[in-house]
């Protein structure tokens, strides 16, 4: 055999780059204002505090990583949940075991590389 040839299935969009796949771009790196507005949704659930958070630029598993490895750090989150959606905001559901400020919250999706997203984006 002399090569081969690369065949697009489709399962990708080549023109979408997230932080952690965007070349000439690293994590930390984010050009994106951060905005003033949080979107949050705070309930409890068996003594946890749980809260919403829209996240901006996540478009695979490694930004679902990277996000939850940076909000796991905060003290007193006990659990980080994402529903990824390329393409627009992510859901990151914070759960924890008291009050977390949206400022940590926001500097650990920040760290990360990503941006949260403005309430009603």
């Amino acid at each position: 055999m002399t090569g081969f040839q690369r065949i697009d299935l489709g399962l990708t969009d080549a023109n979408a780059a997230c932080s952690c796949c965007a070349t000439g771009d690293s994590h930390g790196a984010d050009s994106h204002g951060s905005s003033s507005s949080i979107a949050t949704t705070p309930t409890r659930a068996e003594g946890a505090l749980s809260a919403e958070f829209l996240v901006e630029g996540m478009t695979c598993s490694h930004c679902v990583s990277s996000v939850t490895e940076e909000l796991s750090e905060v003290d007193g989150v006990q659990q980080v949940a994402v529903d990824l959606r390329p393409g627009a905001a992510s859901v990151v559901t914070v759960t924890s075991s008291g009050p977390i400020s949206d400022d940590a919250v926001r500097a650990a999706v920040e760290e990360a590389g990503y941006t949260l997203a403005a309430q009603g984006a």
